[in-house]
């Protein structure tokens, strides 16, 4: 990017559409019955971040979106986003790193989604002060395989768009 201000820009304008997309994502709320299932369109936005501006930016977005959601749905909220998208950001970054860069954004995706749903039941547990919580993980993962080979597929269609618009 040739102007300094210009990647602190652009982090704001991706932290805004994750928070749109967030906010679309919650008017379908309702279409899922099992509890603490979500599609993760906010995700795509993260991913395109580590991909694309890096890993520092990354973290960065994961934590000012679970900023948007103390503000919106309290600290409890908070707490899970946060734990969740860090663990998620971190298992992406790793795996990209152990793969040499031949893993495909989608398995990327997939991982990312798994260890977010990872990352929530053990902040859960923390909070909750009980290992009963974990029950759950089965249906998460399988959710998480789901929605993470969903927003997986949703960025490679919009991966050339996005860099068109941003670089």
């Amino acid at each position: 990017m040739r102007y300094k201000a210009a990647r602190p820009a652009l982090l704001g304008l991706l932290f805004a559409l994750s928070v749109v997309l967030s906010l679309v994502e919650a008017s379908f709320s309702g279409l899922v019955p099992i509890p603490g299932i979500k599609l993760g369109l906010s995700n795509i936005v993260t991913m395109y971040c580590l991909f694309c501006m890096g890993k520092r930016e990354a973290f960065m977005l994961a934590a000012l979106k679970a900023f948007f959601v103390l503000l919106t749905r309290g600290l409890v909220g908070a707490g899970l986003s946060l734990s969740g998208g860090l663990l998620s950001v971190a298992a992406m970054l790793l795996l990209k790193k152990l793969g040499n860069d031949r893993l495909s954004h989608t398995f990327l995706s997939i991982a990312g989604g798994v260890f977010h749903n990872i990352g929530q039941i053990a902040a859960a547990a923390l909070i909750l002060e009980s290992s009963a919580v974990f029950y759950y993980l089965p249906v998460l993962m399988v959710s998480g395989v789901g929605m993470g080979l969903l927003t997986g597929m949703l960025l490679r269609q919009l991966l050339p768009h996005l860099n068109r618009i941003f670089f």
